[in-house]
Formats: C-alpha cells, sequence, structure tokens
C-alpha cells in the first residue's frame, strides 16, 4: 500500500503546466478512433515532453491512473485508459520504452530509439523504413531509395529504383549513352542480337524478357522522369520498387554478348 501511495504522490509533483496528453488529443472521439500504434506515437510525444525531474508518468500502473485522463468526459474516462494502456503496450513491444534496471515494480526508461523518434511525426518514419523489406532488395537499391523512401517520398524512390536499373543495362551492354530509356532496353534485350540477350533461351522467352524490362521502364521509371505521378500508398511503392530490385539483379546475371 505503502509503494501505491508513494506512486500516487510522485505523479501528483508533476507540474500542472506540463504538457498532457488531452494537450495532444483533446477530442477524445479522435482518441479513441486510433489504432495502438498511432497512440503509442501520442504517449511517446507525451513521455518525452516530461520536464526533468517528472518521473511519476514513467510507470505503467501510474500512466493508468485516472489522472491521466481527467481533462476528458467522464463517461469516455474507462475506455480512453484502455486505449492509452494499447498504446502503452505497443511502446513496449516495439522497444522504444523498456523496463528501468534496478527499480521495482514497473518503472520504464525511453529508449535510445525512443529519444530518437520522439513524437507523432518521427514515428510516422520510423514506421516507414519499418516497411522497406530491405534484406530482400538488391543492396545498390536499398541504398538508394531508403531516404526518400522514409520521408513518403514513393514517386522518388521508385523513380532511383529504375534509374539504377538503367544504368546498370547501359553499363553492361556498353550502348552508348545517347540511347535511354525503352529503346535502350529494347536494344540491350534484342531477340536476335542483343548484348544482354541469354541466347540459351527459346525465342518467346527472350521477347517476353524484352518486353518486361522495355515495359517496366515505360510504366514506372519514364512518368516519374517527366511529371509527379503522385504515389501515395507504401505498399505499391514497395511492389514497385521490389520489380526494379528483381530486374536488377536478372541485369547482374547476365553476361555481355559480342555483338558485331
Amino acid at each position: 500500500c505503502r509503494l501505491r501511495f508513494l506512486l500516487r504522490r510522485e505523479l501528483s509533483e508533476v507540474p500542472k503546466d506540463s504538457m498532457e496528453i488531452h494537450d495532444i488529443i483533446p477530442d477524445h472521439n479522435a482518441l479513441l478512433a486510433l489504432e495502438p500504434e498511432e497512440v503509442g506515437g501520442v504517449i511517446l510525444e507525451y513521455l518525452n515532453a516530461l520536464p526533468p525531474g517528472a518521473q511519476g508518468p514513467l510507470n505503467r500502473y501510474n500512466f493508468g491512473l485516472p489522472h491521466t485522463v481527467r481533462d476528458y468526459p467522464r463517461e469516455f474516462q474507462t475506455n480512453i485508459s484502455q486505449v492509452l494502456m494499447e498504446g502503452w503496450m505497443w511502446l513496449e513491444r516495439e522497444g522504444l520504452i523498456a523496463p528501468k534496471p534496478g527499480e521495482q515494480g514497473e518503472w520504464i526508461f525511453i529508449t535510445r530509439r525512443g529519444r530518437q523518434v520522439k513524437n507523432r511525426a518521427g514515428l510516422e518514419t520510423y514506421r516507414r523504413s519499418d516497411l522497406l523489406p530491405r534484406h530482400l532488395l538488391h543492396p545498390q537499391i536499398a541504398q538508394r531509395v531508403g531516404s526518400a523512401f522514409v520521408r513518403g517520398d514513393y514517386d522518388t524512390a521508385i523513380f532511383q529504383a529504375f534509374k539504377e536499373v538503367e544504368v546498370a543495362v547501359r553499363e553492361k551492354s556498353g550502348l552508348p549513352a545517347d540511347l535511354v530509356g525503352v529503346q535502350l532496353m529494347r536494344k540491350s534485350f534484342d531477340v536476335d542480337d542483343g548484348p544482354l540477350t541469354d541466347f540459351d533461351s527459346e525465342n518467346g522467352e527472350r521477347l517476353a524478357t524484352q518486353h518486361l524490362f522495355a515495359g517496366a521502364c515505360g510504366c514506372y521509371k519514364n512518368p516519374q522522369s517527366h511529371r509527379k505521378v503522385g504515389i501515395e500508398d507504401a505498399a505499391e511503392a514497395i511492389e514497385t520498387i521490389a520489380l526494379a530490385s528483381r530486374l536488377l539483379k536478372i541485369v547482374d546475371a547476365r553476361k555481355r554478348n559480342k555483338v558485331d
């Protein structure tokens, strides 16, 4: 009982002018509509903004007390407390907060990653960076597209991925620099005399490969070169980048043919 009393007292000592959850999301309906990871961003912003010496909220029990939700309508406080705890548990699972070493009870500290993320905007960036499967991508593409993808600039990320394919095709084929885009792909994988054509495959497969490279370049690189396509869906961007990665791996595996 004394431990609970001390926890409550420490929580009551948080300065009244410090940020509250209500200051970040004043609309209770908006807070209740958030997914756990979005709630986690709100909580992380709150915890990172605590003034020096305000340790009370850095405890799961304290955080779950009515004090945390006192500024919301009373009839919604129980539901809001439950939603906030979902967000708290998400932060623990992601390693953004962790049990405080050497302490008893439910004390936590904000991890190095949690300090870097800081707030909802930083959390959104963190979540985007975690979506891109770098371990599955061609290393060169993973390196080139990473920063643009994290910023949410998917048009640039896709353009950069297919630019890497085009550069690799030109270098491996030995074709001149003034041959670009679709024409470069068609010439490089020409069915009869392409420098990157696999002549061990049958004619239909050669033609399909030529169409694959030319079509991908025409669909995904050329539009990004000339206008803002406006891709906003991360999953669509990942799928398209993965296609460029596969094409680049094919180019890496090809040997340059001697063409008269």
